[in-house]
């Protein structure tokens, strides 16, 4: 624990310089652009090696490109080992052509018979739902309107309470009249 806060610091910054390190290695490694050009370049590999096997040329910068089937078996292989990746590639390719193809007539037809059955099944629904809403507005207005005649008829009593009270005490200042003067 001897550490002063400047060494402290340095640790920090050194940590995180590493840990910035290790990030940016981990980005190449799982980023698509970095993985489809690392399986390119593999794919090519194995085709020049294979075409100078045949043919028993040297390799130079500008050999041709491989053919379209070559490229998919070089790319069976690769993710052969890899069926996670596989999958994600397929899940990839998968929603991108259904992004770009237009629903057809049949799913056009379907998804409008799906929406008109839903509305044919929950009008009744919704039906039910304002009639309970009602039901329960009547119950609470009449319950409301109790409330208030309760609320007058208690004002009134009280009123009258008050009133006869004020009554009773002026009447028996009254009774007792003047009260004698020295």
């Amino acid at each position: 624990m001897g550490e002063t806060p400047d060494q402290l610091t340095q640790d920090i910054e050194q940590t995180r310089g590493r840990l910035g390190d290790h990030l940016d290695e981990l980005q190449d490694k799982v980023s698509p652009t970095a993985i489809a050009g690392r399986q390119k370049d593999a794919a090519k590999s194995r085709i020049m090696g294979v075409r100078d096997k045949a043919m028993g040329t040297a390799r130079s910068a500008g050999d041709s490109t491989p053919s379209a089937s070559e490229a998919a078996d070089s790319a069976r292989q690769q993710v052969a080992g890899a069926p996670i990746a596989a999958g994600v590639v397929a899940f990839g390719l998968g929603m991108l052509a259904a992004a770009l193809v237009p629903a057809s007539r049949a799913e056009q037809k379907t998804a409008t018979q799906v929406k008109d059955a839903v509305q044919e099944h929950a009008q009744p629904l919704m039906d039910d739902a304002k009639q309970a809403a009602g039901e329960a507005a009547e119950h609470l207005k009449g319950s409301a309107a109790e409330s208030v005649q309760q609320v007058k008829d208690s004002a009134s009593d009280s009123a009258q309470q008050v009133k006869d009270s004020a009554s009773d005490s002026a009447q028996q200042v009254k009774d007792s009249g003047p009260t004698p003067t020295r």
